[in-house]
């Protein structure tokens, strides 16, 4: 390569470096573009495994990872279940971060069902809560506010319909879901677990 190629070569990419770093400094959030919220969060009112109730106020400046399962379930919720485990153990000393596990069979999953089996993980149900309350409800949040199933999905009948998904929605402080994991595959359980040190800076 001749110099006088070396020289435009060197020229250009100190202006490419020079303007991205000018347009970093002028418009904000130019280096790191945000990607648009998938939704926010609507209202709610579940009860936890201490009969408690549990709103979307309890969830403001937490950074918060929402899932379905079922207590009775010999699939995929104890493979889910383990591997929010790994989420658990990295964060719970973070007083931004909670769990909320929602049960898709309310009509098992009692309160006294839901603390025997969260009694069972042993884990702080501070940090990681089990949550009931009405089907239609359940399904509706599950659906239309955390976007971890398909509201095409929705049943004429309540009785009829069943929830199940692998799928988990992490939420930001703000209490908008910022993005969907696959909480089956363990590649996906490690974004998470990057995405939500990011979001507990903020």
């Amino acid at each position: 390569m001749s110099r006088k190629r070396v020289f435009y070569v060197v020229f250009f990419s100190i202006l490419v470096v020079g303007f991205f770093v000018a347009m970093s400094l002028i418009i904000p959030g130019f280096a790191n573009p945000e990607i648009p919220p998938i939704g926010t969060v609507k209202e709610f009112s579940f009860t936890n495994q201490d009969e408690k109730k549990v709103s979307e106020k309890d969830l403001e400046n937490k950074v918060t990872v929402v899932e379905y399962f079922f207590t009775t379930c010999k699939g995929i919720c104890p493979r889910m279940n383990n591997n929010l485990r790994t989420v658990y153990e990295e964060f719970k000393n973070d007083d931004d971060f909670l769990i909320l596990s929602h049960t898709c069979d309310p009509a098992t999953d009692s309160v006294s069902q839901l603390k025997k089996y969260s009694d069972s993980l042993g884990v702080d149900t501070k940090k990681w809560m089990f949550l009931t309350g009405r089907k239609d409800s359940l399904y509706h949040m599950a659906r239309h506010s955390y976007k971890i199933d398909d509201p095409k999905n929705d049943l004429n009948s309540i009785e009829d319909d069943f929830l199940h998904t692998q799928f988990m929605a992490l939420i930001n402080k703000k209490g908008d879901i910022v993005r969907i994991y696959d909480g089956l595959k363990k590649d996906e359980i490690s974004k998470m677990k990057k995405e939500i040190a990011t979001l507990l800076k903020d």
